[in-house]
């Protein structure tokens, strides 16, 4: 079977539609282009550990994304992670919220939850998250588990 230029040109084709998918797949799962800083406040909070979350990871109230992470530092007295976020403004939450790093399945990506608590009074812009929860890191745990076996036996 003779190849001709006609079918070179629609395999060509084939193959850069299916990686122009591929890229666009790619976008889509690394929600990469969902929010917007333009009109959003920032939040900070402190953790002992903030585990594999990363900038850009989502930041969300009883399962809606509200925000995203957009700084992951270290306090050089405390050691301490300090995280902080871009909350939407239509979003109000007390001052009295609570942040707990949580991750999205077995081995997916880490996320922020907020738990607004009962306070009238708003959390202000720049403001600060007193009750946080750090990440739970997996690797500590079974560690634990097998010292706890071995000191069993």
């Amino acid at each position: 079977m003779q190849n001709t230029k006609t079918q070179d040109t629609l395999v060509g084709l084939f193959v850069a539609c299916g990686i122009a998918a591929l890229f666009f797949m790619a976008m889509q799962i690394s929600n990469l282009n969902g929010f917007s800083t333009d009109n959003a406040y920032t939040i900070n909070a402190r953790f002992e550990n903030s585990g594999g979350l990363k900038v850009k990871s989502p930041v969300s109230v009883a399962g809606v994304r509200i925000g995203r992470v957009s700084n992951i530092s270290i306090d050089r007295d405390s050691y301490e992670s300090i995280v902080e976020m871009q909350i939407d403004a239509q979003y109000s939450l007390p001052d009295d919220t609570s942040a707990s790093i949580f991750t999205a399945g077995l081995l997916g990506e880490q996320y922020i939850s907020l738990e607004p608590g009962g306070s009238e009074d708003p959390l202000p812009a720049n403001g600060l998250i007193d009750i946080t929860q750090s990440a739970i890191v997996l690797e500590e745990i079974i560690g634990q588990f097998l010292f706890d076996k071995a000191a069993e036996e």
